[in-house]
This record gives structure tokens, sequence and C-alpha cells, in this order.
């Protein structure tokens, strides 16, 4: 357990200090980095913290964003007991006796306490319902901050009773912001250092680190303290210093960003090769994902929103099914990205889709469906005496086609699949329309 854990001397290093990352954390709302549209003047969160009247809330956003420092601002305003945990390694036992004293400091003392749990999405459900009665009867203020996507991480119950604010991913100019204030920070920075620091070594960093600051902040800390002085004591820190200091990061592939990439995949098929191609790679590429996952999207997709206006879709999609199963990956990536880009380019049309959204809602309109007597089976000796007759064999008539009913007698005349005008069924279409009489 963590008790007003928010001090400076957290996490410290071989030589007593704490990391830069900490030391130089903002202390109030004013030194906070980024986050303008909760945060910024007059912003409803930031109205809260300045009163003291946070409620339950839950900070969902990227690594580095800021969501722990926010939680430390609100440390510093309350009046009240704040308490921090850690979802990794957290048990039900702590946050029960959290609780407890909770119950106590308000019914003795009328003080509230704050509970800031980090990396909420690795509580679990059990864990998770141990805290709600507590946040029901308002026994503690609950600020939980994750990562991962808390639609998916977070319990309805909890979620429900929680405001849920989306800390957006910081940009290089953030990075560059917060690493300057370091360096020329005597006191809790770098500033007492003799640095000299290129830009082109500050701007790699700040690239480098995509958005996290406390990263930034570790690599610049990390190339100070490894790089040698010069004859003069200066520490030169040039590009080539930096990009030992800093490597790409890996990317981050939970579950939820998965299903995020995949639907920004099937939604570019609908509209842009560019867009579709790439999510495709940088899934495949980056992530890890495996591209069986997007040759089945794509094989949905030719049926969803291409159909039959453009049937070779499908066969593109199957092709490439075949090509990844015989040849593997990487060999059989042209052939899935060709299939990707037709289907892509190909006129769309979601009259299957709608079709069967249609045929679905009749099925369920109705209570059964007899089959009409001419349609039913004559195979066998005696259909005719059940009235198993009258059907029209349409080869026996002009244009192979001739007018019968073949949907159940409720349901007569009721239309489900209406071609659209796009690609191949334009021709359906027209064929739709004659024999309807419409032309």
């Amino acid at each position: 357990m963590d008790l007003f854990s928010f001090n400076e001397n957290s996490n410290t290093g071989s030589d007593g200090m704490g990391v830069l990352a900490d030391r130089v954390r903002p202390q109030s709302l004013d030194e906070y980095i980024g986050q303008e549209d909760i945060v910024g003047p007059g912003k409803l969160l930031r109205r809260a913290i300045e009163a003291d009247q946070v409620t339950s809330i839950i900070l969902y956003g990227p690594p580095g964003c800021g969501k722990t420092t926010l939680a430390h601002i609100i440390s510093k305003h309350t009046k009240g007991e704040f308490v921090r945990l850690n979802a990794v390694d957290a048990t039900v036992k702590e946050v029960r006796e959290v609780i407890e004293r909770a119950q106590t400091n308000k019914s003795l003392y009328g003080t509230k306490t704050i509970l800031f749990l980090d990396e909420v999405h690795r509580f679990n459900s059990s864990r998770q319902d141990a805290l709600l009665p507590a946040v029901e009867k308002g026994t503690i203020i609950f600020i939980g901050a994750t990562t991962e996507n808390p639609f998916h991480y977070v319990n309805g119950a909890l979620m429900s009773r929680s405001t849920l604010f989306q800390l957006h991913p910081l940009t290089k100019e953030h990075s560059l912001i917060a690493m300057r204030r370091a360096l020329d920070d005597p006191e809790k920075g770098l500033g007492f250092m003799k640095l000299q620091v290129d830009e082109a070594a500050l701007d790699h960093i700040a690239s480098m680190a995509n958005g996290d600051i406390r990263r930034a902040l570790n690599a610049l800390e990390l190339a100070a303290l490894t790089t040698p002085p010069e004859v003069d004591g200066t520490i030169h820190l040039t590009l080539d210093v930096a990009e030992e200091s800093i490597r790409r990061p890996t990317v981050r592939a939970d579950e939820s960003t998965q299903y995020d990439v995949l639907s920004a995949f099937h939604k570019s098929i609908r509209g842009s090769s560019d867009a579709a191609l790439f999510w495709f790679l940088y899934a495949v590429e980056k992530l890890g994902m495996d591209p069986m996952t997007f040759i089945r999207r794509l094989i949905a997709a030719s049926s969803e929103d291409i159909g039959l206006a453009n049937p070779q879709a499908m066969v593109q999609a199957l092709g490439a099914l075949d090509a990844y199963r015989t040849n593997g990956w990487p060999e059989a990536k042209l052939n899935i990205a060709q299939a990707i880009l037709f289907a892509v380019e190909s006129p769309k049309s979601n009259a299957v889709y709608t079709a069967i959204s249609r045929a679905m809602s009749a099925m369920d309109e109705i209570k059964s469906a007899e089959v009409p007597l001419h349609l039913r089976d004559t195979h066998y000796k005696g259909s005719a005496q059940l009235g198993h007759e009258g059907y029209k064999y349409p080869h026996n008539f002009p244009n192979h086609y001739v007018e019968q009913e073949y949907l159940p007698k409720n349901l007569s005349r009721r239309v489900f699949y209406k071609a659209t005008d796009q690609g191949n069924e334009s021709k359906i279409r027209l064929n739709q329309e004659r024999r309807r009489g419409t032309t």
C-alpha cells in the first residue's frame, strides 16, 4: 500500500536522486503539459481539481500522456487522504483496508479518501467488484488510470459510476517542452550539469519518444549521465549520442489496438486503397498480427461491401487465401495486396447485406412459413394427390423466366434483394425491373 505516495524520492536511482521523470513531474495544473481539452482554463476537470471536488473518474490514454501526473496534481490539491495502489500487485485485502480506513475517516473526521488505482485494466473483475459498493456509497472517490480501452477492461457498473476522461497522445513539441524545462531546472532537473545539447539531439529524442514524455526524459537523462565530459567539463549531447540513448519504440498491440486496426482496415476497403494497404501492412509488419485475420475480413467485405457489383472481388480474396496457405508470409504479400486493391477499386454495393437483413426481419415477423404446393417435392408417387403440382419450369418459357410465386403466402411479393446501379449489379437491376414490370 502506498499512502500519499507521490513523494519526490520515489523511484530513486543509484545516486540517491529520483529519476528525472519523477523529479521534474509537474506539481500544478499550470505546469502540466498538454491535454488542454480537459484541463485547460475553465474546463470541467480543471475546475473540479482546483475546488477539490473531484468525483470518481477514469483516465484513459497511451503511456506517457500524463495520467499519473494528473493524479499526482490531484493529490497535491486535495485536503483528504490520497492512496495510490497499482493494480499489478494490489490485493483485494489491501483494497478493503483502504475502504475500512476511508469509512473511519469519513465518520469520525468528515474527511474524504481518494483511491488512485494505476493500470486498472490489470485489476480483474472480482477485484473491481470489491470497489463498487464503496464507490456507490461515496466512501471512496475512485480514480482509475489505464492504457487499455476501459469499455473492454473495466466493469460496466464501475464505468457507469465514473466519468471517463480520454487523454490523447502528446506531440513531439510537448516532449521538447518537457526536456527544455528539465535542462533549465538546476534543482530537480539537469540544470546543475554543464550540458551542451544540440537541437538535433533534442529533436531526435522527441521524435523517437512518440508522445511519451517519460520516455523522452529517461533518454535525455541516460544521455547526460553516460556521456564522458570534455576537457573543460562540458558534456556535449550530439545527435549520435541521442541515437544511442533512445531506440525506436515497440508498437503496442494489445487486444483493443488490434480491434481498432482491423476496423480501420475494413472501413478503408470501402473508400481508400492507400489506407487499406497501409493498415494491413502496419498490422502484420509492425504489430505482428496474423495475415489470415485480414484475409478473412477481406472475404467478408467482398460480399458485405461489394457483392454482385463485382463478383470477382470474392474470387480475388479466395485466391489470396489460397496463396497464403500455399506460400506463407512474406511470399504471399503481393497476392494479398492485389486482392485488397482489387476490392477497394471495385464498384461497391451492400445489397447482399441488406437483402439478408430484410429476409431475417421477415423470418422474425411471421410465425411459420408454409412451402407453396407447386414448389413441394414431387419425386414420389402420390405427390399429385396431395396437390404438389402446378410448378412452371422457367426454361420452357421465353427468356427462361415465368411469373409465379416462390415465397410463402404470408410473404407474397416481398422484395429482399434490391440490386443497385453499381457495376455488374446495374445489369441485375435492369433484369429485376423487367421481371417486375417496372421498365
